[in-house]
Protein backbone atom coordinates (compact mmCIF):
# COMPACT_ATOMS: atom_id res chain seq x y z
CA UNK A 1 0.00 0.00 0.00
CA UNK A 2 1.01 3.58 -0.66
CA UNK A 3 2.22 5.71 2.25
CA UNK A 4 1.43 8.98 0.48
CA UNK A 5 0.65 11.67 3.03
CA UNK A 6 2.17 9.76 5.92
CA UNK A 7 3.26 6.24 6.83
CA UNK A 8 0.20 5.75 9.05
CA UNK A 9 -2.19 6.37 6.14
CA UNK A 10 -1.30 2.96 4.68
CA UNK A 11 -3.62 1.52 7.33
CA UNK A 12 -6.57 3.54 6.00
CA UNK A 13 -5.94 1.99 2.58
CA UNK A 14 -5.55 -1.59 3.82
CA UNK A 15 -8.77 -1.25 5.80
CA UNK A 16 -10.56 -0.01 2.70
CA UNK A 17 -9.83 -3.26 0.85
CA UNK A 18 -10.31 -5.34 4.02
CA UNK A 19 -6.77 -6.65 3.82
CA UNK A 20 -5.11 -8.62 6.59
CA UNK A 21 -1.44 -8.31 5.65
CA UNK A 22 0.39 -5.13 4.67
CA UNK A 23 3.61 -4.27 2.84
CA UNK A 24 4.93 -0.73 2.60
CA UNK A 25 8.00 1.26 1.63
CA UNK A 26 9.13 3.36 4.57
CA UNK A 27 10.74 5.84 2.17
CA UNK A 28 10.94 6.45 -1.60
CA UNK A 29 12.08 3.15 -3.06
CA UNK A 30 13.96 4.77 -5.94
CA UNK A 31 16.18 7.14 -3.97
CA UNK A 32 19.40 6.53 -2.07
CA UNK A 33 19.08 9.10 0.67
CA UNK A 34 16.23 8.86 3.17
CA UNK A 35 15.47 10.57 6.43
CA UNK A 36 15.04 8.61 9.68
CA UNK A 37 11.63 7.94 11.14
CA UNK A 38 10.61 10.70 13.54
CA UNK A 39 9.07 10.04 16.93
CA UNK A 40 5.80 11.55 15.70
CA UNK A 41 5.75 9.29 12.63
CA UNK A 42 6.39 6.24 14.77
CA UNK A 43 3.68 7.22 17.23
CA UNK A 44 1.05 7.76 14.52
CA UNK A 45 2.09 4.54 12.77
CA UNK A 46 1.88 2.37 15.87
CA UNK A 47 -1.49 3.86 16.85
CA UNK A 48 -2.95 3.27 13.38
CA UNK A 49 -1.57 -0.29 13.38
CA UNK A 50 -3.21 -0.99 16.73
CA UNK A 51 -6.54 0.35 15.45
CA UNK A 52 -6.30 -1.85 12.34
CA UNK A 53 -5.60 -4.98 14.35
CA UNK A 54 -2.80 -7.38 15.19
CA UNK A 55 -2.10 -8.18 11.57
CA UNK A 56 1.36 -8.57 9.97
CA UNK A 57 3.26 -5.66 8.45
CA UNK A 58 6.49 -5.83 6.45
CA UNK A 59 8.61 -3.32 4.56
CA UNK A 60 10.35 -3.65 1.22
CA UNK A 61 13.71 -1.96 0.86
CA UNK A 62 14.86 0.34 -1.93
CA UNK A 63 15.17 -1.14 -5.40
CA UNK A 64 18.55 0.58 -5.73
CA UNK A 65 20.21 -1.58 -3.09
CA UNK A 66 22.55 -4.20 -4.53
CA UNK A 67 24.74 -6.06 -2.06
CA UNK A 68 26.15 -8.26 -4.84
CA UNK A 69 27.48 -5.38 -6.93
CA UNK A 70 31.17 -5.30 -7.91
CA UNK A 71 31.03 -1.48 -7.88
CA UNK A 72 32.43 -0.04 -4.67
CA UNK A 73 30.29 3.11 -4.68
CA UNK A 74 27.08 1.09 -5.15
CA UNK A 75 28.15 -1.23 -2.36
CA UNK A 76 28.85 1.68 -0.02
CA UNK A 77 25.49 3.27 -0.68
CA UNK A 78 23.70 -0.08 -0.43
CA UNK A 79 25.22 -0.86 2.97
CA UNK A 80 24.11 2.50 4.35
CA UNK A 81 20.63 2.35 2.79
CA UNK A 82 19.89 -1.15 4.07
CA UNK A 83 21.19 -0.37 7.55
CA UNK A 84 18.95 2.69 7.64
CA UNK A 85 15.98 0.59 6.49
CA UNK A 86 16.50 -1.80 9.38
CA UNK A 87 16.66 1.12 11.81
CA UNK A 88 13.48 2.69 10.40
CA UNK A 89 11.65 -0.64 10.54
CA UNK A 90 12.74 -1.16 14.11
CA UNK A 91 11.45 2.30 15.07
CA UNK A 92 8.07 1.38 13.60
CA UNK A 93 7.95 -2.05 15.23
CA UNK A 94 8.06 -3.90 11.90
CA UNK A 95 9.83 -7.28 12.21
CA UNK A 96 10.74 -8.01 8.56
CA UNK A 97 12.41 -6.19 5.67
CA UNK A 98 12.01 -7.82 2.27
CA UNK A 99 14.83 -7.39 -0.25
CA UNK A 100 16.05 -8.69 -3.60
CA UNK A 101 19.40 -10.47 -3.27
CA UNK A 102 20.90 -8.22 -5.92
CA UNK A 103 22.78 -8.76 -9.19
CA UNK A 104 26.39 -9.62 -9.94
CA UNK A 105 26.38 -7.39 -13.07
CA UNK A 106 28.52 -9.74 -15.11
CA UNK A 107 31.21 -10.35 -12.52
CA UNK A 108 30.11 -13.96 -12.05
CA UNK A 109 27.62 -15.87 -9.93
CA UNK A 110 30.13 -17.12 -7.37
CA UNK A 111 31.57 -13.67 -6.79
CA UNK A 112 28.08 -12.21 -6.47
CA UNK A 113 27.05 -14.77 -3.88
CA UNK A 114 30.22 -14.17 -1.88
CA UNK A 115 29.84 -10.40 -1.95
CA UNK A 116 26.23 -10.60 -0.80
CA UNK A 117 27.09 -12.81 2.17
CA UNK A 118 29.93 -10.52 3.25
CA UNK A 119 27.88 -7.37 2.84
CA UNK A 120 24.71 -8.61 4.55
CA UNK A 121 26.81 -9.46 7.60
CA UNK A 122 28.26 -5.95 7.56
CA UNK A 123 24.74 -4.54 7.55
CA UNK A 124 23.64 -6.63 10.52
CA UNK A 125 26.71 -5.56 12.49
CA UNK A 126 26.18 -1.89 11.61
CA UNK A 127 22.46 -1.90 12.45
CA UNK A 128 23.24 -1.95 16.15
CA UNK A 129 20.11 -1.80 18.28
CA UNK A 130 17.86 -2.70 15.33
CA UNK A 131 18.60 -6.37 15.97
CA UNK A 132 14.92 -7.25 16.31
CA UNK A 133 14.45 -6.87 12.54
CA UNK A 134 15.08 -9.78 10.18
CA UNK A 135 15.60 -9.74 6.42
CA UNK A 136 13.55 -11.84 4.00
CA UNK A 137 15.29 -12.67 0.73
CA UNK A 138 12.81 -12.47 -2.12
CA UNK A 139 12.86 -15.15 -4.79
CA UNK A 140 13.63 -13.63 -8.20
CA UNK A 141 12.79 -14.41 -11.82
CA UNK A 142 16.41 -14.76 -12.96
CA UNK A 143 16.19 -11.73 -15.20
CA UNK A 144 19.61 -10.37 -16.18
CA UNK A 145 22.32 -11.22 -13.66
CA UNK A 146 20.07 -11.20 -10.59
CA UNK A 147 20.71 -13.66 -7.78
CA UNK A 148 18.07 -15.74 -6.04
CA UNK A 149 16.17 -17.32 -8.92
CA UNK A 150 16.85 -20.84 -7.68
CA UNK A 151 16.15 -22.30 -4.27
CA UNK A 152 19.78 -23.44 -4.19
CA UNK A 153 21.03 -19.85 -4.54
CA UNK A 154 18.72 -18.61 -1.79
CA UNK A 155 19.90 -21.41 0.50
CA UNK A 156 23.55 -20.61 -0.21
CA UNK A 157 23.01 -16.94 0.63
CA UNK A 158 21.38 -17.84 3.94
CA UNK A 159 23.90 -20.48 4.94
CA UNK A 160 26.90 -18.30 4.09
CA UNK A 161 25.85 -15.59 6.53
CA UNK A 162 27.04 -15.46 10.12
CA UNK A 163 23.56 -14.11 10.93
CA UNK A 164 21.55 -16.85 9.23
CA UNK A 165 19.06 -16.86 12.09
CA UNK A 166 17.98 -13.39 10.96
CA UNK A 167 17.40 -14.41 7.34
CA UNK A 168 14.18 -15.81 5.92
CA UNK A 169 12.43 -15.98 2.56
CA UNK A 170 9.66 -14.14 0.76
CA UNK A 171 8.32 -16.25 -2.10
CA UNK A 172 7.00 -14.29 -5.08
CA UNK A 173 4.66 -16.43 -7.19
CA UNK A 174 5.37 -14.54 -10.41
CA UNK A 175 9.11 -14.72 -9.88
CA UNK A 176 9.37 -18.42 -9.07
CA UNK A 177 7.12 -19.27 -12.03
CA UNK A 178 9.22 -17.14 -14.39
CA UNK A 179 12.33 -18.80 -12.91
CA UNK A 180 10.99 -22.21 -13.95
CA UNK A 181 9.14 -23.55 -10.89
CA UNK A 182 5.70 -24.75 -11.93
CA UNK A 183 2.87 -25.07 -9.40
CA UNK A 184 -0.24 -25.16 -11.60
CA UNK A 185 -1.08 -28.85 -11.10
CA UNK A 186 -1.16 -30.95 -7.92
CA UNK A 187 1.91 -32.81 -9.14
CA UNK A 188 4.04 -29.77 -9.98
CA UNK A 189 2.85 -27.92 -6.87
CA UNK A 190 3.93 -30.83 -4.68
CA UNK A 191 7.31 -31.08 -6.43
CA UNK A 192 8.02 -27.35 -6.15
CA UNK A 193 7.30 -27.11 -2.45
CA UNK A 194 9.06 -30.38 -1.70
CA UNK A 195 12.12 -28.83 -3.33
CA UNK A 196 11.71 -25.66 -1.28
CA UNK A 197 11.35 -27.69 1.91
CA UNK A 198 14.40 -29.87 1.26
CA UNK A 199 16.70 -27.14 -0.06
CA UNK A 200 15.71 -24.09 2.06
CA UNK A 201 13.26 -25.36 4.68
CA UNK A 202 9.62 -24.32 5.03
CA UNK A 203 10.41 -22.76 8.40
CA UNK A 204 12.30 -20.03 6.50
CA UNK A 205 9.20 -19.03 4.50
CA UNK A 206 7.75 -15.98 6.26
CA UNK A 207 5.86 -14.06 3.55
CA UNK A 208 4.39 -14.52 0.05
CA UNK A 209 3.86 -12.07 -2.80
CA UNK A 210 0.77 -13.11 -4.74
CA UNK A 211 1.21 -12.09 -8.39
CA UNK A 212 0.20 -13.72 -11.64
CA UNK A 213 2.78 -13.66 -14.44
CA UNK A 214 2.40 -12.01 -17.84
CA UNK A 215 5.18 -14.21 -19.18
CA UNK A 216 5.44 -17.96 -19.38
CA UNK A 217 7.07 -20.64 -17.27
CA UNK A 218 10.84 -20.27 -17.25
CA UNK A 219 10.74 -16.98 -19.19
CA UNK A 220 12.99 -15.26 -16.62
CA UNK A 221 10.94 -12.09 -17.17
CA UNK A 222 9.49 -10.27 -14.14
CA UNK A 223 6.07 -8.93 -15.19
CA UNK A 224 3.26 -8.99 -12.63
CA UNK A 225 -0.40 -9.11 -13.57
CA UNK A 226 -3.77 -9.69 -11.91
CA UNK A 227 -4.71 -13.01 -10.31
CA UNK A 228 -5.99 -15.44 -12.94
CA UNK A 229 -5.14 -13.11 -15.82
CA UNK A 230 -1.66 -14.43 -16.52
CA UNK A 231 0.20 -17.62 -17.34
CA UNK A 232 -0.13 -19.08 -13.83
CA UNK A 233 -3.92 -18.95 -13.84
CA UNK A 234 -6.38 -19.69 -11.08
CA UNK A 235 -5.44 -23.36 -10.65
CA UNK A 236 -2.03 -22.59 -9.20
CA UNK A 237 -3.37 -20.00 -6.79
CA UNK A 238 -6.14 -22.35 -5.70
CA UNK A 239 -3.56 -24.94 -4.69
CA UNK A 240 -1.56 -22.36 -2.73
CA UNK A 241 -4.59 -20.83 -1.02
CA UNK A 242 -5.77 -24.24 0.17
CA UNK A 243 -2.45 -25.59 1.43
CA UNK A 244 -3.04 -26.01 5.19
CA UNK A 245 0.67 -25.44 5.86
CA UNK A 246 0.24 -21.85 4.70
CA UNK A 247 -3.21 -21.06 6.09
CA UNK A 248 -1.72 -18.47 8.49
CA UNK A 249 1.18 -17.34 6.33
CA UNK A 250 1.00 -13.60 5.49
CA UNK A 251 0.50 -12.90 1.78
CA UNK A 252 0.26 -9.60 -0.10
CA UNK A 253 -0.62 -8.49 -3.61
CA UNK A 254 1.86 -6.59 -5.76
CA UNK A 255 -0.44 -6.31 -8.76
CA UNK A 256 -1.11 -3.08 -10.71
CA UNK A 257 -3.71 -0.73 -9.26
CA UNK A 258 -5.17 2.75 -9.31
CA UNK A 259 -5.81 5.19 -6.50
CA UNK A 260 -9.34 3.85 -5.92
CA UNK A 261 -7.86 0.39 -5.08
CA UNK A 262 -10.56 -1.31 -7.16
CA UNK A 263 -8.08 -3.84 -8.54
CA UNK A 264 -6.93 -4.81 -5.05
CA UNK A 265 -10.52 -5.47 -4.02
CA UNK A 266 -11.11 -7.59 -7.12
CA UNK A 267 -7.92 -9.62 -6.70
CA UNK A 268 -8.60 -10.22 -3.00
CA UNK A 269 -12.15 -11.33 -3.78
CA UNK A 270 -10.85 -13.82 -6.34
CA UNK A 271 -8.26 -15.22 -3.93
CA UNK A 272 -10.76 -15.52 -1.08
CA UNK A 273 -13.18 -17.22 -3.45
CA UNK A 274 -10.62 -19.93 -4.12
CA UNK A 275 -10.39 -20.92 -0.45
CA UNK A 276 -12.36 -24.02 0.48
CA UNK A 277 -14.48 -23.64 3.57
CA UNK A 278 -12.74 -26.56 5.27
CA UNK A 279 -9.47 -24.60 5.33
CA UNK A 280 -11.01 -21.61 7.10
Amino acid sequence: MSVAGGLHLAFDRIREVRGRALQIFTRNQRQWSASPVTEKEAELFRLAWKEWGEFPVVTHNSYLINLASPKSEVTRRSLTALRDELVRSDALGIPFVIMHPGAHLGSGLEQGLERFAENIDQVFRAAGSANRVSILLETTSGQGTSLGSSFEEIARLINASQFSERLGVCLDTCHVFAAGYDFRTPETYKATFQAFASIIGLERLKFVHLNDSLKGLGSKVDRHTHIGKGKIGLAGFKLLMNDPRFARLPMALETPKGEDLREDKENLAILKGLIKKSVG
